[in-house]
C-alpha cells in the first residue's frame, strides 16, 4: 500500500545525504584550494541538508547517524576556515596586511612625539597569530558540542577565545577581524552540525 509519508521520508533522506556529502566535499576543497564559489556551493548544500532534514517527519534510518555526523563533522571543521575568509573579504577586502605566522600586521600606539605628528612610523607587530589552528579547534568543540546535545559547550569555546586573544584587540582592525571571523567560523559549524541534531533526533 502506497504511502506518502514514507516516501516523503525516503526523497528528504537521499537529499541530505547527498547535501550532506556536497557539503562535505566543497568544503574540504575550498579549504585546501580556496575558491569562493566552493565556499557558495558548500553554504548551499548545508542550507538544502538543514531543509531536508527538517522534512524527515521521524528519525533517519538506523544506519544514516554515523554516516550523517561524519560528513556534518567534516563540512563544520573544514569550511569554517573557507567561510571565515570569505566574510571578511566582504567586509575588509584587503585592507590588513598579513603577517608570516597567520595573523595580521599593525600598528602599535604612537608612544613619542614624533610618531604622534606622523615624522617616524609608529612601530608595527603581528596579532591574531595561529588563527587558522584556533580556528580548527574552535569549530571542533563547538560542532562537538552540539552533535553531542551539549549547545552550552559554544559558550565556552567563545569565553576561551575572548580571554585569549583579549589582549591583541586594542587595534581597531584586530577587533573586527577577530569578531568577523569568529561569527563566520562559528555560525558555519553550528549550521553544519546542526543537521545532525535535526536528522537524528
Amino acid at each position: 500500500m502506497f504511502d506518502p509519508t514514507a516516501v516523503t521520508n525516503a526523497i528528504a533522506s537521499i537529499f541530505l545525504f547527498l547535501s550532506l556529502a556536497g557539503a562535505a566535499a566543497f568544503s574540504v576543497l575550498a579549504h585546501l584550494r580556496f575558491r569562493a564559489a566552493f565556499v557558495w556551493i558548500a553554504a548551499g548544500a548545508i542550507v538544502i541538508a538543514l531543509l531536508s532534514a527538517s522534512a524527515l517527519t521521524e528519525p533517519a534510518p538506523v544506519g544514516f547517524g554515523p554516516l550523517a555526523t561524519a560528513l556534518a563533522f567534516t563540512a563544520a571543521v573544514f569550511g569554517g576556515s573557507p567561510a571565515a575568509a570569505t566574510a571578511l573579504r566582504l567586509a575588509m577586502g584587503s585592507s590588513v596586511a598579513p603577517g608570516l605566522h597567520g595573523g595580521i600586521i599593525v600598528s602599535d600606539k604612537a608612544t613619542t612625539a614624533e610618531e604622534r605628528q606622523g615624522i617616524v612610523a609608529a612601530p608595527k607587530r603581528e596579532v591574531l597569530r595561529g588563527g587558522l589552528v584556533i580556528g580548527f579547534l574552535e569549530r571542533i568543540a563547538a560542532a562537538g558540542s552540539i552533535i553531542a546535545g551539549f549547545p552550552e559547550g559554544l559558550a565556552i569555546v567563545v569565553a576561551v577565545k575572548g580571554v585569549g586573544r583579549f589582549t591583541e584587540l586594542e587595534a581597531p582592525e584586530a577587533r573586527e577581524r577577530f569578531i568577523i571571523g569568529t561569527l563566520a567560523s562559528l555560525i558555519w559549524a553550528c549550521a553544519a552540525s546542526l543537521v545532525v541534531t535535526i536528522a537524528v533526533r
